[in-house]
């Protein structure tokens, strides 16, 4: 990647883990990643140990985010979480549109539209994610549902807001399957992102625009992943709950 765009590695730790584990890790990281490249490092604990990450990362330039929010700053919304309470307990970034939330969550466009625009206001960084599954890969229809849940997701933000969204494509069919999405595979869906943005919104927005691949990344694919033009970091699940692979992938992720 010789874009300019800072790479970004970005681990999910999804439902993985109590407080004391997650703090336990999160010091496991930063005793790990004492010395990083130049790249951007940020971990999504789970809500009950976003308090604990951020603790134990103090003084580190690891960013913790929260990996869902709900739209309204406050009110009636029992067992959900706004972005002002994510900021306030010291995220700085939150995930939107994860295909795990898609699915079993049956998470609509237009809700995650609302997210987006929730995180925002509250001052939070978005990583946005979208992705094909299996039977739409099948189908051949990869790129007209892609473009489809970015226009759904993002297509009403305006050029600046964008400046604070990452995009995160996960081919769904390609995470834990044994299904393997080759670097090629990766960057066409990455170009068409970029593609969208340009037409979206302008050029200098989809230069600026960071892209991350999620599919399945471990210390053993990360660098050819790297190696495409339109592939910016990613966004790691599994491999980011033990520090060493995750020290592997953003060694390898920041050359």
């Amino acid at each position: 990647m010789m874009s300019g765009r800072r790479p970004l590695i970005a681990g999910n730790w999804k439902m993985n883990g109590k407080p004391l584990e997650g703090a336990s890790l999160a010091r496991e990281l930063r005793s790990a990643l004492q010395d990083p490249p130049a790249v951007d490092i940020m971990v999504f604990p789970p809500f009950l140990s976003i308090n604990t990450a951020v603790e134990a990362l103090k003084g580190t330039d690891i960013t913790v985010g929260g990996q869902d929010l709900h739209p309204e700053a406050g009110g009636a919304f029992t067992g959900n979480v706004s972005g002002e309470m994510l900021k306030a307990a010291g995220c700085k970034a939150v995930l939107v549109g994860h295909s795990e939330r898609r699915t079993y969550e049956k998470e609509s466009g237009e809700l995650l539209a609302a997210k987006v625009a929730g995180a925002l206001r509250a001052g939070l960084q978005v990583i946005f994610c979208c992705g094909e599954t299996s039977d739409e890969r099948d189908a051949a229809v990869t790129q007209q549902v892609v473009v489809s849940q970015l226009n759904d997701g993002l297509g009403d933000l305006r050029a600046t807001e964008m400046e604070q969204v990452v995009v995160a494509y996960e081919p769904v069919w390609a995470i834990g399957t044994g299904r393997v999405a080759s670097p090629e595979q990766a960057q066409e869906v990455h170009a068409t992102i970029r593609s969208w943005a340009a037409k979206t919104w302008d050029s200098g927005s989809a230069r600026a625009l960071r892209i991350l691949y999620g599919g399945s990344v471990k210390p053993t694919n990360v660098a050819g992943i790297m190696a495409q033009p339109d592939i910016d970091g990613a966004l790691v699940g599994g491999a980011s709950l033990n520090a060493d692979s995750f020290q592997g992938i953003v060694c390898y992720g920041g050359r």
